[in-house]
């Protein structure tokens, strides 16, 4: 038998050593909630998390035993992200978002050991806290003053542990992390990550044809840390030496804008309803914030307008489109833009920047209908199917999966879209979103984006309201911009040369606010019940 490769494990661990040994100088940079700066080195960094490790083996932690973390983004949370599964136990990111009941039914269904909560955060954590099983709570002290009976102090907790106490072997399919679901239909469902996966999908973060992460970038995560561990940014980040610059609770465009001129941001990722805010912003005041010359702000949770890219690229910034989920830890596809494709000129190469993008290596896909698997032609339609080391193989303490997984191993995403002879994938609508008119299937998403361009709009969502012949047709909840004006008549007419003829809008509602999911994607499901009486005659 030939003899071959090394048996050397992939987890966090040598990430660690890695970090504190190549870039034991570059800065990990945290706002506070009073809005003031946290600077420590990741030298600081490392040592810290090695002590976090220590005082958890120390107070009782056992292998696979989950931590769970109520936390905003900030240097703390980073160090849980490496000290607890460098430790063998399992990171639990809980979603600051979600109603103290669905707190308390995630931390019970996932058996949480220990928390480590924000004290900014304690009024949410002490309505969960009767209810749940929690052994120890650590809480990381910003305000200062008297923490409530019972608890421990952060630093005094990373006091007790010793930076110098050999991290323990750990096997790389041994669980690293979890993350649930944000449950929008359902109860929650808990996504549990190894320490292979996250490795793998971390390489994946820093290709040049992923999002390029290295240690010449700034990246600051909007997207939170429990959202999918923060697209698996800071795991990426400590692989490559990258500086890490986090938002903690200030996420309005004025104090996001601060950062990424401040600290010289190159790389920042968010969901569209944050990089909305920021272009308004920067529109409203020229010249005020200058970027840093091709900055890139990675977009994911839901597809962006291409009047967004467009508007971006005037203030020198790119959008990089991704799709991904939970299960996908998350990173699927990423939008660049393959050799040749710039050929076919701006609109071209738009297009492509439009869509979700190619899949990342190992990541395979296959869009699913009634009939099979669709061609890969740009315009069959149909679920988009997903394998890889780094997809999820079922839930946590899930035993029927069937609805979600193929017998052939096959993930079922839930997305409708296309993909086209040059493998990008576009993503059409999530399928309880889609509008079935006459028989005949309407993209709300697409038809949001082309709402979206108009100039006298800020927002807007595309939902389905009853006809008494074609069964639905399409709503548009409409945002203004401030002091702008648009007429039903008016949107019909802009959008009359950009979609089908009997795509247009039977009506438009024009809202002050879209209700969002708990992770900043639009919650549909609430515009539903809001105008589920409303039927169009049109």
């Amino acid at each position: 038998m030939l003899s071959t490769m090394m048996q050397f494990p992939l987890t966090l661990t040598p990430l660690l050593d890695r970090v504190e040994r190549i870039f034991p100088h570059v800065e990990m940079v945290s706002r506070r909630p009073d809005t003031s700066l946290h600077r420590q080195t990741y030298a600081d960094f490392a040592r810290r998390s090695r002590q976090l490790a220590s005082a958890l083996r120390r107070a009782g932690m056992q292998p696979g035993d989950r931590v769970a973390t109520l936390m905003w983004n900030h240097h703390a949370h980073v160090e849980a992200y490496f000290g607890i599964p460098c430790a063998g136990g399992v990171l639990h990111t809980l979603n600051l978002r979600l109603h103290p009941d669905d707190l308390t039914y995630i931390v019970t269904h996932a058996e949480d050991r220990f928390v480590i909560v924000d004290d900014v955060l304690w009024p949410l954590w002490e309505k969960v806290a009767p209810r749940v099983a929690i052994e120890k709570t650590i809480v990381v002290s910003w305000k200062g003053g008297p923490l409530p009976e019972g608890v421990i102090d952060y630093e005094a907790f990373l006091a007790s542990g010793d930076a110098s106490e050999p991290l323990p072997t750990l096997d790389e399919n041994a669980p690293l992390g979890m993350c649930y679901t944000s449950g929008t239909t359902g109860k929650p469902k808990g996504v549990v990550y190894s320490h292979r996966a996250i490795v793998l999908h971390s390489f994946a973060v820093c290709l040049t044809d992923g999002l390029g992460l290295s240690n010449r970038d700034v990246m600051l995560p909007v997207v939170p840390q429990f959202h999918a561990n923060a697209w698996g940014l800071p795991f990426a980040s400590v692989m490559a030496g990258t500086k890490q610059v986090l938002p903690g609770p200030h996420l309005d465009a004025a104090n996001l804008l601060d950062l990424f001129v401040r600290e010289q941001v190159t790389l920042a990722a968010g969901v569209p309803t944050v990089w909305m805010a920021i272009l308004q912003t920067l529109d409203a005041n020229p010249g005020k914030y200058t970027l840093t010359k091709g900055m890139r702000m990675l977009v994911g949770g839901s597809a962006a307008p291409e009047s967004m890219i467009r508007g971006f690229d005037r203030h020198g910034a790119a959008i990089l489109h991704a799709w991904g989920m939970t299960e996908l830890s998350p990173l699927g596809t990423v939008a660049t833009v393959k050799k040749g494709i710039e050929d076919g000129g701006e609109d071209a190469v738009y297009a492509a920047r439009s869509k979700q993008g190619l899949p990342s290596p190992f990541v395979e896909m296959r869009a699913v209908s009634d009939t099979g698997e669709v061609p890969w032609d740009g315009a069959a339609q149909g679920e988009l199917q997903v394998r890889g080391p780094w997809v999820a193989a079922s839930y946590y303490g899930t035993e029927d999966t069937s609805d979600r997984w193929t017998e052939d191993g096959w993930f079922r995403t839930g997305d409708v879209v296309t993909i086209d002879k040059d493998a990008y994938l576009k993503l059409t609508d999530r399928t309880k979103d889609l509008i079935k008119s006459g028989g005949e299937w309407i993209s709300s998403v697409e038809l949001e984006n082309e709402i979206m361009g108009h100039p006298a709009v800020a927002e807007a969502a595309v939902i389905a309201i009853s006809h008494p012949k074609w069964v639905e047709r399409p709503l548009a909840c409409v945002v203004l911009k401030p002091g702008q004006s648009l007429s039903f008549e008016e949107l019909r007419e802009f959008l009359k040369p950009r979609v089908a003829a009997w795509w247009l809008p039977d009506l438009v509602e024009y809202v002050d606010a879209i209700p969002r999911t708990s992770t900043g994607k639009f919650l549909k499901s609430a515009l539903r019940e809001r105008f589920k009486d409303l039927v169009s005659n049109a």
